[in-house]
């Protein structure tokens, strides 16, 4: 690896997908002209292929790329006169969720910088799909295709230590271990690191509005919590673990879980070793929860965990693959009380926004960095995980 001025020649042993050895890593202008057009021609040709439609976070992306939203986010952002890049900015990209490495790369870009990408080491055909489009479109945009890198390597801490010495920023994406250990490893001497970590998010649900609700609102309803679970095996870190009522009834419960059930069962591919998986997690909770009250059970498509009350160890309550404990919430407080910095997203149906943030507030708690309707907790964007990314990605040039 050497630099010459702005270009940096990287390793050999890296393969590239997208972008070669050489980068330039010079920065540029906080939501550039090209950047905005670079995205929305993204978002055009994804919009328009009909396999993205089976393929709902494609299709979530190709929606938030789009000209219509880039051009809010410039204007709600503010003057981008003062502000640009950080330098290079190096993404290590979850391995579980698909599409979080080209979000990663969206606001680095929007942000001003030159990016080197580290794909899930996960086969997806959702990385084949846009990594396809990306080597159609750069090369009609070559100030941002030489500024940028695709790239997969084998689990190797020499590499992943010699990227980390070039950084300008670090974008680390995965379990606690692994942010330590990059964390661990020398950087540029000003390198903004923004990680994030295990989060765990809950769902809250008001039996009440439930039982208000039309049946073709259920329905949607859903398909909205579907999407949010299911979609990914509850993989996300913002999909909900926990399942929470407010104005809890047996019936609300009731015609809820029978939607969903219905939705799973046409949508869901269940997998055998995703059945075995979920039995022999519900008998070891029925013997080592001691908050364990009983077990409710669609056949093997969900398990539902009941909970007698909220305990501090409520982040260890996790499952996948239609796997939700669920518990009859009396006060936000009671949540407030085992709340920490975990925590990251609620999801909900009939809450009041304001008035949850407010209490969040007033009650100075650690967690919770989103509150959202039910079917939103994949929509991420420029404020994630409590970091405004677009700001912390880049630098203010300032006059007396």
């Amino acid at each position: 690896m050497q630099k010459y001025g702005g270009v940096v020649i990287l390793m050999s042993d890296v393969k590239y997908l997208i972008g070669n050895s050489e980068l330039n890593r010079t920065a540029f202008q906080t939501y550039d002209t090209n950047v905005c057009e670079f995205l929305s021609e993204i978002s055009a040709n994804l919009l328009k292929s009909p396999i993205v439609r089976t393929y709902p976070d494609l299709s979530a992306l190709a929606f938030w790329a789009r000209k219509a939203n880039i051009t809010k986010l410039k204007s709600d952002f503010g003057n981008t006169e003062d502000r640009m890049g950080r330098g290079l900015c190096f993404h290590i990209t979850p391995s579980n969720i698909p599409i979080n490495f080209a979000f990663s790369y969206f606001f680095s870009l929007l942000a001003g910088n030159a990016n080197i990408v580290r794909l899930p080491s996960k086969e997806f055909p959702q990385i084949d799909i846009i990594s396809n489009l990306l080597k159609e479109i750069l090369p009609r945009y070559p100030e941002i295709e030489k500024r940028t890198a695709f790239i997969k390597y084998p689990r190797d801490n020499d590499i992943t230590a010699q990227l980390c010495s070039l950084a300008d920023a670090r974008m680390i994406w995965g379990g606690d271990k692994t942010i330590a250990m990059v964390k661990s490893m020398p950087c540029q001497p000003r390198c903004v690191d923004i990680s994030f970590a295990d989060r765990y998010s809950v769902c809250i649900i008001d039996g009440q509005k439930i039982l208000e609700t039309t049946p073709d609102n259920i329905k949607r309803l859903a398909e909205n919590f579907y999407n949010d679970t299911y979609l990914m095996d509850q993989n996300a870190c913002s999909s909900p673990q926990i399942i929470l009522w407010q104005n809890d009834s047996l019936r609300a419960r009731e015609i809820f879980w029978n939607a969903v059930i219905k939705e799973a069962s046409v949508k869901y591919n269940l997998q055998d070793a995703v059945v075995v998986d979920k039995y022999t997690h519900a008998c070891i909770d029925a013997v080592d929860l001691s908050n364990f009250q009983k077990l409710n059970r669609f056949k093997n498509l969900a398990y539902r965990i009941e909970i007698n009350k909220l305990t501090p160890e409520i982040i260890k309550n996790r499952g996948n693959g239609g796997y939700f404990y669920e518990h009859s919430l009396r006060s936000w407080e009671e949540l407030f009380s085992v709340t920490t910095e975990k925590f990251q997203t609620v999801t909900h149906y009939g809450l009041s926004e304001k008035d949850f943030r407010q209490a969040i507030i007033n009650n100075n708690v650690r967690g919770i960095d989103r509150i959202v309707p039910i079917g939103k907790a994949m929509d991420i964007g420029p404020y994630w995980d409590g970091h405004d990314l677009i700001r912390e990605l880049s630098r203010k040039i300032a006059l007396s």
